[in-house]
């Protein structure tokens, strides 16, 4: 399931793309989440009545490590190269592991670890050597934080996944994003842009595939640690790539190879021992008690 959103995730940025021609950053990214909380919510409206303020505490949180990672990074890139904003946000890939084992006390194994390696290679090498560079400029910063934004919300979800109502919470964290992103069209001074047609469709279309994604990653991340989900979130680029690739675009070489160490890395993470593989059955099924 986790692979399947991401070659979906992928295939959004060509969206995304022709929607920035008719509308600011910020609006556009609460219209996106408003419309995917509206979906989720429509097939969910039944289990609404029964939200706690524990579900209601959780998908705020994770409402808000969305927000950041997709605002900041959206705010970097009004003053960063998108090469060098790749680069600095596939830092949530090491990010993971790292805060997961200093806020939950979790080590990663291995050969997981060996995979986070070549999953960060292969993203720099699909960034390219343009994005290669760190000045700690405000852009770089704001873009550094959101790939600490994105590591977070892949912990929050593992770290409340088994407690929560799936529906309810990503009903709420949609919400709550949204509402964040309209509230960011203030500060940053966004236009509000006049009505199109390409503005609604691509909102509702991209509002749909964050829907399905949200409710995928807060369902498959009760029984998928947020190591091995980030491995396979770090697959996006390749999608992305592939996608662009049919649509005319060309990859130079060393992104190409990129691309193969990122799958490669997948790969890896998935070898272990027989005896690392009953633990990590023992301690899922511990946190579903």
């Amino acid at each position: 399931m986790l692979v399947l959103i991401t070659m979906i995730w992928g295939g959004t940025f060509l969206l995304v793309q022709h929607a920035m021609t008719v509308s600011g950053p910020m609006f556009f990214v609460g219209l996106r989440f408003a419309a995917a909380a509206a979906f989720v919510a429509l097939f969910s409206w039944r289990h609404l009545r029964d939200l706690t303020l524990f579900e209601l505490k959780a998908g705020s949180f994770i409402g808000v490590a969305i927000m950041l990672g997709y605002g900041l990074q959206t705010v970097g890139l009004q003053t960063i190269p998108s090469s060098q904003s790749a680069f600095i946000t596939a830092l949530y890939v090491p990010f993971v592991p790292l805060l997961q084992w200093l806020v939950l006390g979790r080590r990663p194994g291995l050969m997981p670890s060996l995979g986070i390696m070549l999953a960060f290679t292969g993203l720099m090498l699909v960034s390219g050597p343009a994005g290669a560079s760190l000045n700690f400029s405000p852009g770089e910063i704001a873009t550094l934080i959101s790939a600490i934004a994105i590591a977070a919300e892949i912990i929050l979800i593992s770290a409340y996944a088994g407690q929560v109502d799936v529906r309810r919470v990503t009903v709420v964290q949609l919400a709550s994003t949204a509402v964040l992103a309209f509230l960011m069209v203030v500060p940053t001074q966004e236009r509000i842009p006049d009505f199109s047609w390409l503005l609604l469709v691509s909102a509702v279309g991209l509002g749909a595939a964050s829907a399905a994604i949200q409710v995928a990653m807060n369902w498959a991340q009760k029984s998928v640690s947020p190591t091995r989900a980030t491995l396979i979130y770090a697959g996006e680029p390749v999608w992305a790539g592939i996608a662009g690739r049919l649509a005319g675009e060309r990859l130079p070489a060393i992104a190409l190879f990129g691309a193969v160490l990122i799958v490669a890395a997948v790969i890896v993470s998935e070898l272990k021992t027989r005896g690392k593989t009953v633990n990590e059955a023992d301690e899922v099924l511990e946190r579903e008690r």
